[in-house]
């Protein structure tokens, strides 16, 4: 991991882990682009320091969409005002160092405010071009009592972004007006990055984790996540059928009076992305937020409130059985069964179809992203999802030998893969889903309402693999060599620099060793209905 305290350096680090002064002649620089950025993307994840699981979390993210991760670290004198706590916010360089190693960053950003231009004097003399957001995203919520925070934080981030010129860049949905802001900041001056929230993570009280909870004591902290339990009042209440603003808004202040010291600087009911109020009735999504005060200690949190069906995100070793249980649970509750498979194949149907060479990776990227793939429930298990791409059933033209033999090379291109992540996202937005995979929960559906990470022994998994192959009369394999394979493609998949293998921090085990096929589906489909 390289520590980078300059400007200088950072371009220097960039310069030799980017292909970015590589020549290429003219018709060879499409295909190029296409494919050098999955093997160079970087991913930034912008910090002040004070590392904790929140950022962990982000970096974990990150290090699974890039080839490499940055994370700065700047405490922002821009965005403190006279009476914040600047000076007193927590500098904790080494520890951070050592948590970002072992998080696995290829390389830390730590500039000075002089490195950076916004020393205290600058500052104050106002000799620093800022970037001000739109007026009414930042004059509710935080933004009424934090007099120029947002300016503050949009001017360093444009930095960061043209500095270390991201490919994708981690905030935490914790900060939901910041992000919102970010968002539109990178929409509206076309920064070529793509801004990835992530979840809220919590302490086991409920709590959000945040650096200015080292500020609180044991008792503070305690009664600070009476928070996070009104915020959940309200989305139970949401949940049962309630809708109106001052409703939701009240359950959430119900629940907080219980504790006379959260002193509540707010509680507001916005949309989302333009932070614009929603005075009358929720109608498709909205935020809820809260700021409050535990002494001197000021605490913000928030969630989604969003009228969909859950999500099921199942993600496992191969040979768990994930697509059999998957496809069950879909039928037992009546969702559509997100066959991502059946995604790259009718991808693959269409470009035989088109005759487009495999090797033609600008054909295929623009056929991916301009085609159109529709889902609905099978009518059995044998065919649990019906397939159409523009507006043609391939529900079994996509079984054939000749799909079969070509969809890995389709599958292996990241435009392609890019295009029905943004897809299958999209489909998430309405809920209603059962998915599996490798990592639906932790990337395609890092909201999931239900998270399962399926998994068994490879001594398991090698004897249902045998018996599958006798169930198809192929040629037998040792249980020996089986397990071999297995131990190795799990070894092969948990590496993985993009998307690799691994249990999403909120997933809920099941181990399937002795355990039918009914049994794992029960017991998911209970899960289920419990949220419900």
């Amino acid at each position: 991991m390289r520590l980078l305290t300059t400007v200088a350096a950072l371009r220097c680090y960039l310069a030799q882990h980017r292909f970015k002064n590589q020549l290429v002649d003219q018709a060879q620089l499409l295909a190029f682009e296409v494919t050098a950025r999955s093997k160079t993307a970087v991913g930034l994840v912008p910090t002040m320091g004070a590392l904790h699981e929140g950022h962990l979390s982000l970096i974990q993210r990150a290090r699974q969409e890039n080839a490499i991760v940055i994370v700065s670290i700047f405490v922002n004198p821009l965005q403190f005002s006279p009476n914040e706590d600047y000076q007193r916010y927590p500098r904790t360089r080494e520890q951070d160092q050592l948590f970002c190693e072992q998080a696995g960053v290829d390389a830390i950003f730590a500039p000075t405010p002089e490195e950076m231009g916004v020393a205290q004097k600058i500052v104050q003399e106002s000799k620093v071009t800022q970037v001000i957001p739109p007026s009414a995203m930042i004059s509710g919520l935080c933004g009424r009592t934090r007099l120029g925070h947002f300016q503050g934080v949009a001017t360093i981030v444009t930095k960061l972004f043209n500095l270390v010129q991201p490919d994708r860049a981690y905030f935490g949905q914790k900060d939901g007006q910041q992000l919102a802001v970010i968002k539109r900041l990178v929409a509206d001056l076309n920064f070529p990055i793509e801004i990835v929230a992530c979840p809220t993570v919590r302490e086991a009280s409920g709590l959000a984790v945040s650096s200015r909870n080292q500020y609180l004591t044991a008792t503070q902290k305690q009664q600070a996540s009476v928070l996070y339990r009104g915020l959940q009042s309200s989305q139970a209440a949401f949940r049962a059928g309630v809708r109106d603003a001052k409703a939701l808004i009240a359950a959430v202040r119900q629940e907080v009076a219980m504790f006379s010291s959260v002193l509540v600087e707010y509680v507001e009911l916005v949309e989302p992305n333009t932070l614009m109020l929603i005075e009358e009735k929720v109608e498709e999504e909205g935020m809820l937020a809260v700021a409050a005060r535990l002494g001197s200690t000021r605490l913000i949190d928030n969630i989604i409130l969003h009228d969909r069906q859950p999500i099921i995100a199942i993600d496992g070793p191969a040979g768990a059985g994930k697509s059999t249980v998957a496809r069950q649970v879909a039928a037992k509750l009546g969702l559509v069964y997100l066959d991502t498979g059946a995604m790259y194949r009718a991808i693959t149907w269409l470009v035989l179809q088109k005759g487009i060479a495999l090797d033609d990776e600008c054909a295929i990227a623009e056929l991916a992203n301009h085609c159109v793939i529709q889902l609905s429930p099978g009518k059995d298990l044998q065919t649990p999802v019906q397939v159409w791409i523009n507006d043609t059933d391939v529900t079994q033209a996509i079984r054939t030998h000749e799909v079969t033999s070509k969809v890995s090379a389709i599958a292996a291109q990241s435009a392609v893969r890019q295009a029905l992540l943004k897809l299958q996202q999209n489909w998430g937005k309405k809920g209603g889903l059962v998915a599996e995979g490798r990592d639906i929960g932790t990337q395609v559906f890092p909201d999931a309402e239900v998270k399962i990470f399926l998994t068994a022994s490879v001594s398991e998994r090698a004897r249902r693999r045998q018996q599958d192959f006798q169930k198809q009369g192929q040629p037998e394999v040792s249980i020996e060599q089986l397990e071999k394979d297995i131990a190795e493609r799990d070894r092969k998949d948990s590496t993985r620099k993009v998307s690799p293998l691994q249990k999403a921090a909120d997933a809920v085990e099941i181990r399937t060793d002795g355990m039918s096929v009914s049994e794992v589906t029960e017991q998911i489909v209970d899960f289920y209905t419990n949220l419900r």
